[in-house]
């Protein structure tokens, strides 16, 4: 509501001062169809098209002081419940079968991925993200009390995002975190648990009362349960993704040898 309301402003605004879409575009340099899309509400308006617009429109500053209102969510509203959840959590327990777990990623592995996302996200709302995802990181050595263990499919590790020297540091900062008295980091080896290991990533939390909740992602949806016999059953599925993991000592050498091959 808050993009549609400030599109329909900027089109009033540019309205009133006889300033044309086509116009508007030159000035801030998007194509025609960027433009229109933000004044319908499909895209948010950007900081750049609300300056120029204010600008070229007379607004006085009216047009720009939207942005404080169109400011991106730091998560995608499908995970902000899981991440207040993981924010409060004794024990995070995760399995991830095609990526780095975000607690593990670098800032140029997180860059490469949000920056290739389908459609496209603007450069705001990337950094904004990004900025969220290195914010939760800090758990890992701001709580030590909190237990964090990470279970990665071996697809995930040779995936050559962003490249060989992005995942080659990628690979390298994995084997670090993993050295924290808290965290464990396992490998699952491709051909291990092969049914299970590629139902998709789960994540376990336990809450300062001791409640169980678990969370599971797709393409386009993710699901956070607090019902009992839905956590017992993802439980059981990562207990059994556990058991065919290699030790964390196994999964170092791992994990460092094919950094060393890139």
């Amino acid at each position: 509501m808050a993009w549609a309301y400030c599109g329909d402003q900027v089109k009033r605004w540019r309205e009133g001062a006889g300033v044309s879409r086509n116009d508007l575009c030159k000035a801030v340099g998007y194509q025609y169809e960027y433009v229109k899309s933000m004044e319908n509400g499909r895209r948010r308006p950007t900081l750049r098209l609300l300056t120029v617009a204010d600008e070229m429109c007379g607004a006085q500053g009216k047009l720009l002081a939207a942005h404080e209102y169109l400011k991106p969510e730091p998560y995608p509203a499908r995970s902000q419940e899981y991440m207040q959840a993981e924010a409060e959590a004794i024990a995070v327990h995760s399995y991830q079968p095609v990526l780095i777990p975000g607690l593990l990623q670098t800032e140029e592995y997180a860059r490469a991925l949000m920056s290739d996302s389908c459609p496209p996200v603007d450069d705001e709302t990337v950094e904004e993200r990004i900025k969220a995802r290195l914010g939760r990181q800090e758990a890992l050595t701001r709580r030590p009390a909190t237990v964090f263990g990470f279970i990665v499919y071996e697809a995930a590790l040779r995936t050559n995002v962003g490249g060989p020297g992005v995942m080659k540091r990628q690979l390298n900062h994995m084997v670090e975190v993993g050295e924290l008295r808290n965290v464990s980091v396992q490998v699952l080896p491709m051909g291990r648990c092969p049914g299970l290991a590629l139902n998709g990533p789960i994540v376990l939390l336990e809450s300062p009362d001791h409640e169980h909740f678990a969370f599971a992602e797709g393409q386009e949806t993710s699901a956070f349960y607090v019902d009992p016999s839905k956590v017992s059953n993802l439980t059981q599925r990562h207990g059994m993704i556990r058991m065919h993991a290699l030790s964390v000592e196994e999964s170092a050498e791992f994990i460092s040898k094919l950094a060393e091959e890139l």
